[in-house]
């Protein structure tokens, strides 16, 4: 392969101003779902590599194929327990969706059927439920009252309620249970597959001008335009800004890049992916409100098959056949993990984000294809740079002049990682290797280029001993 002239290439600056503190950093708000498809516990290769990016919450589906009260007055843990043993491995605290619909409760398959036959025995699975994952094993924080309940089995959820009167009947129906069996847990809902979409606004409503508790609203996005994620934000701020402090905070439990026509392996390993999720976290936390912080689950960990047979006891003919099609026969490949545990590009971003440090930094770039971050660490400043463009024919290679100011002068250790085709990554130990490593030293001020090629991401780092100011 002939190298580029890179001389010709686009230069871009991007300015990291060392002396400017921004506050905490708490990427650690943007995590991972998983789950929804099958009964399958977490393999060990995919458990390993979840926890060593130290993810405090992980959300997942309370999906009815584990069938935990299959008859009147008999729990069967049996498929349940392992799967929150797997999770409970990672070392995260769980947001769990309840989309569970035992068949005893419930007269036909129609996922427009929302109402339980018997509501007390309803609120006593709930309890049940609520206590072993809450209380006896402490494994639970975050109660999630539905999923997708704006179009129901088509968001591979049981249940269909896009009125937002009758949401909140099933919320009070459901909330108070999950409170009183664990007080401690937080509750919300509604999933709904974007944060205009009903029931969401209007039940968010409801709960204002009645008083009733809410510790968080959800929704879910599936959009390559990060612009689309961080007006997300924005508009699920506004929902809740006139709550009384502690405001119910903003939790987009689902969310990825856009849907595609077709399905070939090849999309698994592109790095333009990864660099569409990293813009996209980097949009949402730059969008989020601190009295309404945003937490987002990148959807998912792990790609899975789906059996029909798991879903065929309560789902329609032809939402078993959506199911099939989406993970069978045009899988989205979405996962930071495939489904026989090879590593996606898209895993070492949230790698990266882990590598960032703990006070965000002044940060400017000088080009609309880039976003970046910077932050300080004990005796550290780096900064992760993408570039990027929603026309994946106009993004450009571009040299970007890295420029430093507020710096210990003194030598130091730059550390250049790149997220490229290359696949610069072990992968038995996940670990990235550099692509540069070298010792230089700086005055006050320092810069430094790089290159970053179209739809790629970079992170840079200087250490020193003696720290950063």
């Amino acid at each position: 392969m002939v190298a580029p002239d890179y001389s010709l290439l686009d230069r871009e600056t991007v300015h990291v101003d060392v002396g400017e503190h921004r506050g905490p950093v708490e990427l650690w708000r943007h995590t991972l779902g998983v789950g929804g498809i099958n009964t399958s516990p977490l393999p060990p290769r995919v458990v390993a590599g979840a926890a060593a990016l130290r993810p405090r919450l992980v959300r997942i589906f309370m999906q009815q194929f584990f069938d935990i009260y299959p008859e009147h007055g008999r729990f069967d843990w049996s498929r349940l327990d392992p799967y929150m043993d797997s999770l409970a491995a990672t070392g995260a605290k769980v947001v769990a969706a309840i989309c569970l619909k035992p068949g005893p409760l419930f007269d036909q398959v129609d996922h427009a059927a929302w109402m339980p036959n018997d509501v007390g025995e309803w609120q006593r699975v709930v309890s049940a439920l609520v206590r072993r994952y809450s209380v006896e094993r402490d494994l639970v924080t975050h109660w999630e009252i539905g999923n997708e309940t704006d179009i129901g089995e088509d968001g591979g959820s049981p249940y269909l309620i896009p009125d937002p009167d009758d949401y909140a009947a099933f919320y009070h129906l459901t909330a108070p249970v999950i409170r009183a069996a664990a007080p401690h847990v937080k509750v919300g809902g509604t999933a709904a597959c974007w944060v205009s979409n009903e029931p969401l606004p209007g039940f968010v409503a409801h709960c204002r001008k009645n008083d009733v508790p809410l510790d968080f609203v959800s929704w879910h996005i599936y959009n390559d335009d990060w612009s689309r994620h961080a007006a997300g934000v924005v508009e699920g701020g506004r929902l809740v800004a006139d709550f009384p402090e502690p405001r119910p905070e903003l939790m987009v439990t689902e969310w990825s890049t856009s849907f595609e026509a077709v399905s070939v392996v090849e999309q698994a390993y592109d790095p333009r992916r990864a660099a569409l999720v990293a813009a996209s976290i980097l949009a949402m936390e730059a969008a989020s409100d601190t009295a309404s912080p945003v937490w987002s689950f990148y959807y998912h960990l792990w790609d899975q098959v789906c059996d029909p047979d798991e879903f065929a006891p309560f789902f329609s003919a032809k939402g078993v056949e959506h199911m099939l099609r989406h993970w069978n026969e045009v899988p989205h490949r979405f996962g930071l993990f495939g489904e026989r545990g090879d590593v996606r590009p898209q895993y070492f971003v949230y790698q990266l984000l882990g590598m960032l440090g703990d006070t965000q930094v002044g940060h400017e770039v000088s080009n609309g294809d880039l976003h970046a971050y910077a932050a300080t660490g004990p005796g550290s400043v780096s900064a992760l740079v993408v570039n990027t463009n929603l026309d994946r024919a106009a993004c450009r290679d571009r040299i970007i002049t890295l420029r430093y100011s507020g710096l210990v002068p003194g030598p130091k250790k730059l550390t250049l990682y790149r997220i490229d085709d290359d696949r610069r990554w072990c992968p038995d130990t996940l670990a990235q290797q550099p692509l540069e490593e070298r010792v230089v030293a700086t005055g006050d001020r320092f810069e430094h280029q790089i290159l970053l090629p179209a739809h790629t991401v970079a992170l840079a780092t200087l250490s020193e001993r003696d720290g950063i100011r």
